[in-house]
């Protein structure tokens, strides 16, 4: 087991492949995401809106803790330019990510 960072990321779906490019040249390539999250927030409830194309995105991904500021200096400016938020926490990793399993 070692520590990994979590990232996880809520923002319009508009902008889901800014914020996937954005990960992706931070060197994250692996990434699951979550299409039409609602909730409540700032701007009020999302569940309400008629237009998908306001629809919410949660983007989960993980890193090694020496790439989050590179991932931070990524997001951050899409973050305040266009809205949503992150959220980074430490977790454990069971399965090695520098190692592929044999079988």
């Amino acid at each position: 087991m070692h520590v990994v960072k979590k990232i996880e990321i809520i923002a319009n779906s508009f902008e889901l492949a800014k914020i996937l490019d954005s990960l992706d040249k931070s060197g994250i390539h692996n990434y699951a995401v979550i299409r039409n999250v609602t909730g409540k927030g700032l701007q009020g409830t999302t569940e309400d809106l008629d237009m998908t194309m306001f629809d919410n995105v949660y983007i989960l991904a993980f890193c090694m803790p020496e790439q989050l500021n590179r991932v931070v200096e990524n997001i951050k400016p899409l973050l305040n330019k266009f809205g949503g938020t992150c959220y980074v926490s430490d977790v454990m990793e069971i399965r090695s990510v520098r190692c592929v399993a044999s079988m």
